[in-house]
């Protein structure tokens, strides 16, 4: 039996169990014993019904364990490996990941996605969030999930490695492709978006603007590389006296919500880039005159997944991290135990905290 955080109904508190099973491990498949997972706004948006998938389901798609099981045909990894937990694995055979965008891969995903391969207590099945469900003691994934990473990476740090680093630097490094003495704004200054804010540091962004309504995160978005901070409501102000009225080179939405899009439409100059990073609602509309796409000669670009390759990108921000350009700890805002999720939830709903981080023992 093991520990997991089960949502029955959209809006419901979550299930916290002691009582979980795993279906066996399939052939292609691999056990994993979680021992941390990040608490995200996506999961957030899958509690409130924002994203949706079947229930009941197991929360949780950032992080990272202990493989303990392995099915008959898999040979890239062995119980013992220390591995990241990917929401979004690529097959390696189809259109997206021959043409080489992994990240845009589906196959893998949409499979877990109805394929319930937990147990609860009386023995009714549940689904794992994107196919995984890291906020349980254990789970069953497809061996193409896990990211091997060397042992001596902290699992927090590695949890992170999961979702958040990879797609707020990716889309930077990969996506936008930022150069070296750029403008760079950013709106939501949550997790992703500070992840964006070191990434466009270390792209070499000469000016990188936090805009978040809230106050508060501005110094932390400072402390994390943004040259200045602002409120959406002043942006026009703080657009005049940082580019003359121009504009940004680059602004990355980082929320999710069609009035964020608009906040970086607004903060991006004539010909730059605008790139989606934040997951919204499918009735959630973004309306944009058809003469501003071709007059202003903006771009749009979704990152998913930051463009990322996983296998490729760990281990580059691995070594980032080691060098000390790349700030994991200061992500994370406190470590929890599995009894705080509903705690853990609320806060992250109010804009308390940037990442928390659930440690099973």
């Amino acid at each position: 039996m093991a520990l997991a955080a089960v949502l029955h109904a959209v809006g419901d508190e979550l299930d916290l169990r002691d009582d979980i099973t795993t279906v066996d491990p399939g052939p292609d498949q691999v056990k994993v014993r979680i021992k941390a997972t990040g608490v995200c706004h996506t999961d957030l948006s899958l509690i409130s019904g924002i994203l949706r998938q079947p229930l009941p389901m197991v929360i949780g798609h950032e992080g990272a364990g202990i493989v303990t099981e392995v099915g008959d045909r898999v040979t890239g990894v062995r119980p013992g490996d220390h591995v990241v937990i990917s929401w979004m694995p690529d097959c390696g055979e189809c259109v997206e990941c021959v043409r080489g965008t992994p990240w845009l891969c589906t196959t893998l995903r949409n499979a877990a996605r109805t394929d319930p391969r937990f147990r609860l207590g009386d023995g009714a099945e549940a689904y794992g969030m994107s196919g995984t469900g890291t906020w349980a003691e254990e789970l069953i994934t497809h061996h193409r999930s896990v990211i091997p990473i060397a042992q001596d990476v902290p699992f927090e740090y590695a949890a992170l490695l999961g979702c958040g680093i990879p797609t707020g630097v990716g889309a930077v490094i990969n996506v936008a492709k930022v150069t070296p003495g750029s403008t760079v704004a950013v709106v939501g200054a949550g997790g992703v978006g500070l992840a964006v804010i070191q990434g466009a540091r270390l792209a070499g962004a000469t000016t990188i603007l936090a805009i978040d309504p809230n106050e508060a995160k501005h110094a932390v978005a400072e402390r994390f590389g943004a040259t200045h901070a602002t409120t959406p409501a002043a942006l026009e102000e703080t657009k005049e006296r940082l580019t003359g009225g121009a504009g940004f080179d680059y602004a990355f939405e980082v929320v999710g919500k069609s009035v964020a899009v608009n906040t970086a439409w607004n903060a991006t100059r004539r010909g730059g880039d605008v790139i989606m990073v934040g997951a919204g609602a499918t009735d959630d509309i973004w309306n944009v005159p058809t003469s501003a796409l071709l007059f202003d000669g903006k771009s749009m670009k979704p990152a998913m997944y930051g463009g990322c390759d996983l296998r490729r990108d760990i281990p580059r921000f691995v070594d980032l991290w080691r060098a000390g350009r790349l700030d994991i700890e200061g992500l994370i805002t406190g470590r929890i135990g599995f009894g705080e999720l509903n705690k853990a939830v609320q806060a992250l709903a109010d804009g308390e905290v940037i990442r928390q981080i659930v440690q099973f023992d």
